[in-house]
């Protein structure tokens, strides 16, 4: 078992707290990255927190200021502690998102400014609209209040249809309970893909479907009713891809290799030699996600003795080269 180590500093992930905001989001998007981060920690063995929470506040003559902290002792006055995210959530109704004052929106482009990623939730993107940094870009809000944001802001570029609009700076979601949708997003930014899949796999939720394939990961089918080929795929699952044969996945299964192929593809939706093929290019992004082991080394890791053939075969699946996918999604570039 990998020992536990420290981690780099945490990202600090900042949700906005205004009047008569919909708490249940705020709790739930707490919770959310509460569980995100213990998973994370645990799959990459690192006892300090990677996700620092915070919630934000106009406490009048004080500005906006932090008035929650996950974690207190991380907070500083250097000029790197800013949020790396801030989360605008939805107020009971609409209407309610536009601020009389300007501390608000100020406040978020001097943030903005700094590096900050910007997201609202439904009727939050109404005070992301006041910022004047969605003039001329798409978003998305809550479609009863579209019509209400599109007169408010003409030079915003609603898109009704789309539960979620992503830039790099700037990410809206539409719908009150697409919160979850944001969430996954964010932690898959954040701590990449395998982490998105694993959370998603907790809460049950269903990872956000419109990714580019770099973001997929393999979710096998276990839910066949075939108790030989079941038998096989966690006894691989078990022992791992590397060195494994469909031979042997067939003697697990104690079927005759042609019987077992056919039951198997039937189940799976793809043949063994495919399946333990993808099983190994998801080993490989975690390796590449969780450290910075050479790519030979990974390769043979996972099975590949010849590395031109790996590199073929991570394109063919992820659309990006190893190296690539580290720079996107390796944990010291997250966190660099």
């Amino acid at each position: 078992m990998a020992m536990s180590h420290h981690g780099p500093r945490p990202i600090e992930i900042a949700i906005v707290l205004r009047e008569k905001v919909m708490l249940g989001v705020v709790h739930g998007l707490t919770d959310f990255f509460r569980i995100a981060d213990d998973l994370s920690r645990k799959r990459l063995g690192v006892d300090t927190p990677l996700i620092r929470l915070s919630h934000f506040s106009d406490t009048g003559s004080g500005g906006v200021t932090r008035t929650f902290d996950a974690i207190p002792d991380a907070a500083s006055e250097d000029v790197h502690d800013y949020p790396r995210v801030i989360i605008i959530p939805p107020r009971q109704t609409s209407t309610l998102g536009i601020e009389a004052s300007t501390t608000w929106s100020d406040w978020l482009k001097a943030q903005h400014t700094r590096g900050s990623i910007l997201t609202s939730i439904c009727g939050g993107t109404f005070l992301l609209a006041q910022t004047g940094l969605l003039d001329g870009r798409r978003a998305t809000t809550h479609p009863p209040s579209a019509a209400e944001l599109t007169i408010l802001f003409p030079n915003v570029d609603i898109d009704v249809d789309a539960v979620r609009t992503e830039e790099d700076d700037i990410i809206t979601v539409g719908g009150v309970m697409a919160w979850t949708d944001l969430a996954l997003v964010l932690v898959r930014r954040l701590l990449g893909p395998a982490a998105m899949e694993e959370t998603a796999s907790f809460l049950w939720l269903h990872a956000p479907s419109r990714e580019q394939r770099f973001y997929k990961t393999f979710l096998p089918e276990m839910n066949h009713g075939d108790s030989a080929v079941l038998k096989s795929q966690y006894e691989l699952h078990a022992r791992g891809p590397s060195g494994i044969t469909v031979k042997h996945m067939a003697e697990w299964s104690g079927l005759e290799p042609r019987t077992f192929t056919r039951r198997f593809h039937k189940a799976t939706g793809c043949n063994p030699n495919v399946y333990r093929q993808k099983l190994q290019m998801e080993k490989a992004r975690e390796l590449l996600e969780a450290n910075d082991v050479p790519v030979t080394e990974i390769s043979y890791e996972v099975g590949y003795a010849d590395i031109a053939s790996f590199r073929q075969t991570f394109v063919r699946e992820t659309g990006l080269s190893p190296s690539e996918y580290r720079r996107n999604f390796g944990h010291s570039e997250r966190f660099g």
